[in-house]
């Protein structure tokens, strides 16, 4: 019965090679937990948030695709011919159910299964991995509309190969882990592999830490070819010592910061709920305070992250450095990374995504 804790990765930096590990690609979704009982079908979050009510289709799918009771763990993902679209996931989370029906119509979501934790009576959470996917394989066999089994391979030469080629179709990086390996809940027992990189990026801005003793994140900008400077997301993950120590670094530029800021009509509107500006809030950040203290933008700094999408940075960066040798106008997008998209169909083989005329599969 729910909940169950999903099992949780350490971060590595390159694919671990040793005999037993078998490898998987890292999706890009959300990660979801499928409960089976009958005509109950629950699909619980990492953070036990239901999720159920905002897939109804997947609701659908699974309660024709999966045995009566069973326990599955897996990825929703929204799935384009470019490959895997976050941002259009992301949307889906609508509080009305108008909306949500639309949006189930519209912007179909797909489930990727990787792990069988149950199975009628059968607890399997401490059986082998090898053997959970057996019997994943067993129930999950048959070609089905945006039901799917994550590939698996015990190579690490392909897993390197999907690692590069598959990036641009969305994908986090690889996944390995013992082929003995139990189900442990809530542990980091396996090992993930993520895209990362650096960029010099505008500061233009600040959060304070939630404890209110120091800064909790930077606000990074990047200038586009027409000179504007656009929030990209944020650089975090700071000791307490370095938080404190940012606030006198930080001081001299809050002065008269707001007067000529490029984001002055934001912070004077308290910015929109959509668009790449700081402040504003999301269906994940909840009541969380998202309010910012501007900064005049002539500080740079090196920040470590992972990919870009929709022209910001999926996940928050980490700091490197400030660079005073670099000047703000040098921060362009220009110097991040172009990842060529790559064709998610190549990974299931096109019947299983696309239809004839090569579109998503309804």
């Amino acid at each position: 019965m729910p909940p169950v804790r999903p099992m949780l990765a350490k971060a590595v930096h390159e694919v671990p090679r040793a005999p037993g590990l078998v490898y998987e690609p890292k999706w890009d979704g959300f990660r979801c937990i499928v409960f089976r009982d009958g005509d109950e079908l629950e699909l619980g979050s990492r953070n036990d948030r239901p999720l159920t009510r905002y897939f109804p289709e997947l609701v659908e799918l699974l309660s024709a695709a999966l045995p009566p009771r069973c326990v599955v763990d897996g990825e929703i993902v929204v799935v384009t011919g470019g490959g895997l679209d976050f941002d259009t996931l992301q949307n889906r989370l609508h509080p009305a159910e108008s909306r949500v029906r639309k949006l189930a119509a519209e912007t179909p979501a797909s489930f990727v299964a990787f792990d069988l934790l149950a199975l009628g009576d059968r607890d399997l959470t401490a059986e082998p991995f090898a053997d959970r996917r057996a019997l994943l394989e067993g129930i999950l066999g048959g070609e089905l509309a945006r039901i799917h089994i994550t590939p698996v391979t015990a190579d690490p030469d392909v897993a390197v190969d999907w690692f590069t080629r598959f990036e641009g179709a969305g994908f986090d990086g690889v996944m390995a882990k013992r082929s003995d390996l139990p189900y442990e809940q809530d542990k980091r027992v396996m090992w993930k592999v993520k895209h990362e990189r650096t960029a010099d990026c505008v500061v233009a801005g600040f959060r304070w830490h939630k404890d209110g003793a120091g800064v909790g994140s930077l606000l990074l900008g990047l200038f586009d070819d027409a000179g504007t400077l656009h929030h990209v997301g944020v650089a975090s993950s700071m000791t307490a010592a370095r938080r404190a120590e940012l606030v006198d670094e930080l001081a001299p530029l809050r002065v008269d910061a707001l007067e000529t800021h490029p984001w002055r009509e934001w912070a004077v509107a308290q910015a929109e709920a959509t668009g790449r500006m700081p402040g504003g809030l999301s269906r994940w950040s909840g009541k969380k305070d998202m309010s910012w203290e501007p900064l005049r933008p002539e500080l740079v700094a090196e920040v470590r992250y992972e990919h870009v999408l929709s022209g910001r940075f999926r996940h928050g960066g980490r700091l490197v450095r400030f660079r005073p040798d670099r000047t703000p106008e040098s921060c362009t997008y220009s110097q991040l990374d172009q990842v060529a998209p790559a064709e998610l169909a190549a990974l299931f083989g096109r019947a299983a995504l696309f239809g004839s005329e090569g579109e998503p599969r309804p």
